[in-house]
């Protein structure tokens, strides 16, 4: 039963709708069109050839994508489970002409389409090594297949031995360094490597030099060939942004978005201002945790500040970003356009990325996702090895 029927069964029609309209849970589920639900739009074959081709894997909505893109890439497959992740990646990428796939362990790799470039932000999941010991202590080799199984990574693995692409990117969070005591970023590393045949280089980038948000993601990047490729040669900006340049500013300034803020001023809807229950549970809390030499607790914030990272459970409390209002007054979360700006899907300001979901299902999303502007510059350093590397491989294959 979903979160709507529930809530009508429990507490009636009228306050489960109350609820959808403040974007708490999702309103009652509509019929389904006879053409499938994620069937996407086909594009306009007459646009000149990309320059290369890449698939993107554990897609969420579309952060890694956008970097490859933004090179003159084109994303010819795109897997993503989540239905309502699924939903936002359409919205924003309606001219495709394949559908999203979901599970992508039930996808056939001969299926996958033939690509340059493979993207992948593949969860963080520890390897059984109980198969691995199994054959050591026989004597018997062992690949991939046995590190792996079991695991998304495995999937990631299995795709790249099939198709041999020229280059590719994974994402993931800082801590796969020290996963797993460093067993699981070392399996990582020795697939990539020794059984895939890549030269691979790795960089923890911290997306603070694009956006006002401390968000620590290592980028591992691979080529078939060694192309001379080093994260060393990559420079960060200079710039440091502050929360003011995302932040409705309330004035007037901006267009007005009735689903997020009010009246012609723009000024942040109240439904985003926590209840003082809510506050005080939090004060007290951190109080708790900072007697007893803990750093848990809230982070409150004001438009001269940066924030901590955005998670994907910042739809229950918003207590890792909480904005500073008027004196007396307890403080409120971000907006759902308000975290598209900080994770860079929007301009500061800006207000062109689609949010079809409701406000639980978007915080979850950009919780989940990349800093884009960081995703672009990293694809613009690979630019040119990637690029030397398909001319060469096209050479090859013209004899």
């Amino acid at each position: 039963m979903s979160e709507y029927a529930t809530m009508v069964k429990q507490a009636g029609r009228a306050t489960a709708d109350k609820a959808v309209a403040n974007g708490w849970i999702d309103g009652p589920a509509k019929p389904v069109a006879a053409q499938p639900k994620l069937k996407l739009v086909r594009g306009d074959k007459s646009e000149a050839p990309a320059d290369f081709t890449f698939i993107d894997l554990f897609a969420g909505i579309g952060g890694l994508r956008r970097g490859f893109e933004s090179i003159g890439g084109q994303c010819v497959f795109t897997s993503e489970w989540d239905k309502y992740s699924q939903k936002t990646y359409a919205a924003n990428f309606p001219d495709d002409d394949h559908e999203i796939n979901g599970d992508i362990t039930k996808v056939d790799v001969a299926d996958i389409p033939e690509h340059d470039v493979l993207l992948a932000g593949f969860p963080c999941q520890p390897f059984s090594i109980a198969g691995v010991s199994k054959k050591n202590a026989l004597g018997r080799a062992h690949g991939f297949e046995d590190k792996t199984q079991g695991t998304l990574f495995f999937d990631v693995a299995r795709i790249i031995a099939h198709h041999r692409p020229a280059a590719f990117l994974l994402e993931n969070v800082r801590n796969l360094i020290g996963h797993d005591k460093g067993k699981t970023f070392q399996t990582i590393k020795d697939v990539l490597t020794e059984e895939l045949g890549y030269t691979i280089d790795w960089r923890v980038i911290d997306g603070r030099s694009w956006t006002p948000q401390h968000r620590e993601r290592i980028f591992i990047i691979g080529f078939r060939e060694d192309q001379g490729f080093r994260f060393a040669d990559l420079k960060t900006p200079d710039a440091a942004p502050k929360l003011r340049d995302i932040l409705h500013p309330g004035d007037g300034s901006e267009v007005p978005d009735q689903r997020f803020t009010v009246g012609n001023s723009g000024r942040v809807s109240e439904k985003y201002t926590l209840t003082d229950h809510l506050w005080n549970y939090l004060q007290r809390y951190k109080e708790k945790h900072q007697a007893a030499g803990n750093g848990f607790g809230f982070g409150l914030v004001g438009p001269d500040d940066v924030a901590r990272t955005l998670s994907a459970r910042y739809y229950k409390d918003g207590s890792e970003i909480l904005i500073r209002q008027e004196e007396g007054k307890a403080p409120r979360r971000l907006t759902p356009r308000e975290c598209a700006r900080l994770m860079g899907f929007d301009e500061p300001q800006g207000n062109e990325f689609i949010i079809p979901v409701s406000d639980t299902q978007a915080y979850r999303q950009f919780g989940n996702s990349v800093v884009v502007p960081a995703v672009k510059a990293v694809a613009e350093h690979m630019k040119p090895h990637l690029f030397k590397a398909l001319a060469a491989q096209r050479k090859v294959a013209v004899g």
